[in-house]
């Protein structure tokens, strides 16, 4: 056996009884903290195991990892694992066992959110995100949250579910917000007071400006979009926008996950583009997620704006 699969099996056999309900990040070889194993991920959404290779490996590999994970079936707690080799454009997905159409969630304390496994590269729950969700939720309750870029709006849920007064999510994709939709009502929460709104942000803010001012507001953008959204261009433009739709006081979470762009290109970015945002701190990353690099991974800082007048562009 390989010394990369002999340490993947290895990592596994320690990570695995300790799960649970919520989903997580067993193994985050891409932090490169885990020497052999840094194009290899391994995600849990009970019960579905989920194996991201990033990179193609040797076929005597493959078949070393698809020999063990099949072993798993004797695990009453996995009842389904794929290999997804995110590399390949074709034919990504490799299901081991278990049925490839059944619906998958992942959960959150309480909490669910659909998966789409087996389609498109992300399965529409990043849990990375988590620390992002914890300050959501600590401040959400009495609050009007702004959204963007908001996918599948997993922070709507979260905020709702924390007592948020009213969400608006905003996002490109009608189908991404239909599945936002979908994720409320999976939580049986009243969408009475959460707007979703298909809207190039980049085009458009009217719509957006009118169902605020808001308290808290989360940018979280994809770090490039071909066609909607480049970092290194674009993400100033949404910065500017901050004045006419904040609150008298606002809490902002500004999101990056880039690896090629410094932990200081944003906090500096933000100092040039508005320099009455102040810094409150970076949000800790996830432990299920270490990280070589504090340049790596996902970046969430808080902001806080305090508002003296409103802009009239």
């Amino acid at each position: 056996m390989s010394e990369r699969i002999s340490a993947l099996i290895d990592r596994l056999s320690q990570v695995l009884p300790n799960i649970g309900e919520n989903s997580c990040r067993l193994i985050h070889g891409r932090g490169k903290t885990l020497s052999g194993l840094e194009q290899i991920c391994v995600d849990w959404h009970a019960p579905l195991l989920i194996v991201s290779l990033f990179e193609a490996i040797e076929e005597p590999e493959i078949e070393q990892l698809c020999v063990y994970l099949t072993t798993l079936q004797n695990n009453p707690l996995v009842q389904s694992v794929v290999v997804h080799h995110r590399y390949r454009r074709e034919d990504a997905w490799q299901w081991l066992f278990g049925s490839e159409h059944a619906g998958f969630f992942a959960h959150r304390n309480g909490l669910r959110f659909g998966l789409e496994v087996g389609r498109q590269q992300n399965v529409g729950f990043f849990l990375d995100m988590e620390p992002g969700r914890q300050w959501l939720e600590q401040i959400s309750a009495g609050k009007r949250v702004l959204n963007l870029f908001s996918y599948t709006c997993a922070f709507s849920v979260v905020a709702l579910a924390a007592g948020a007064e009213k969400v608006v999510n905003v996002d490109m994709s009608s189908r991404a917000l239909s599945r936002g939709r979908d994720n409320h009502r999976l939580n049986g929460q009243d969408t009475a007071n959460v707007v979703f709104l298909a809207e190039n942000i980049l085009k458009s803010w009217g719509r957006i400006r009118k169902q605020g001012p808001f308290d808290v507001i989360i940018i979280d953008p994809p770090s490039f979009q071909k066609g909607s959204f480049v970092a290194e261009r674009d993400y100033a433009k949404v910065i500017r926008r901050i004045p006419e739709l904040a609150c008298e006081t606002c809490e902002i979470l500004a999101c990056l996950n880039a690896p090629e762009l410094t932990e200081a290109y944003l906090p500096g970015l933000i100092t040039e583009t508005l320099p009455e945002l102040k810094l409150q701190g970076r949000l800790a990353i996830h432990p299920d997620f270490p990280e070589q690099s504090p340049n790596h991974g996902l970046k969430l800082f808080h902001y806080q704006y305090a508002n003296t007048g409103k802009s009239e562009s």
